[in-house]
């Protein structure tokens, strides 16, 4: 069983937390310890709460988001702000923690693949240093196709492992939200697991979230194959 998953995106706002939050809560509801972690946040610290409640653990937000920085902006932005840098070693130390005491964690990276956590360092180092296969959210409307496949093409550059991609955010009222994820397959080898549709309550559900995957066959095999042990 693999000890972790990274949830990355090809944009912020795609909906990472809401996906993390829904598999955080399918491993929880088949009796795995399960750890979660937002390493990076800017802005606000709701979405490491979130991942908190999905997962049932009371770790501190110190512990989940070993860094944030108060600017809604890039961490390498956010950070001088308040004459901080990202330090790394922070996120590591906090990932090797909760590595040893749950049996999976899942981690919600910030934004996409590449943004910068340093003059030469990207969120794609991030995840190739925590040695976690890639989960990839992308939007269901117009436009994810190009973004979707340059983040496949930053992860296989970094020989990043990718379970899948899933597409988020859908109201079904378009031409592209309907023809995307065959689209998207036919230009990718890695398995397009899905789409989620537009659903407020997912937002702050974790248990409708993850409903709402059970829902998806490609996505709940990819799931199994990723913790058999589930």
């Amino acid at each position: 069983m693999n000890k972790g998953l990274f949830i990355t995106g090809t944009d912020t706002g795609v909906g990472k937390t809401v996906v993390a939050c829904g598999i955080a809560a399918l491993l929880k509801a088949r009796g795995i310890k399960v750890g979660v972690m937002k390493p990076i946040a800017t802005g606000g610290r709701q979405d490491a709460a979130q991942l908190r409640k999905a997962a049932g653990i009371s770790e501190s937000l110190e512990v989940i988001n070993p860094q944030f920085f108060k600017a809604p902006l890039a961490p390498t932005v956010a950070a001088p702000l308040e004459r901080r840098h990202v330090n790394l070693d922070a996120i590591y130390r906090a990932y090797w923690f909760l590595q040893k005491h749950y049996d999976v964690v899942v981690v919600e990276g910030i934004g996409g693949v590449k943004v910068p956590l340093g003059e030469s360092t990207y969120v794609v180092d991030l995840i190739q240093a925590l040695r976690l296969p890639a989960l990839i959210v992308g939007r269901a409307g117009l436009g994810t196709l190009n973004h979707t496949l340059l983040t496949l093409d930053a992860l296989a550059a970094e020989k990043v492992s990718v379970m899948g991609v899933l597409l988020n955010g859908g109201r079904n009222q378009s031409l592209a939200e309907k023809t995307n994820p065959d689209e998207l397959q036919d230009h990718t080898a890695v398995p397009v697991l899905g789409a989620l549709p537009y659903h407020a309550p997912l937002r702050k559900n974790p248990a409708a979230s993850a409903g709402f995957l059970k829902r998806l066959p490609r996505f709940m095999k990819e799931f199994h194959r990723a913790f058999p042990a589930c």
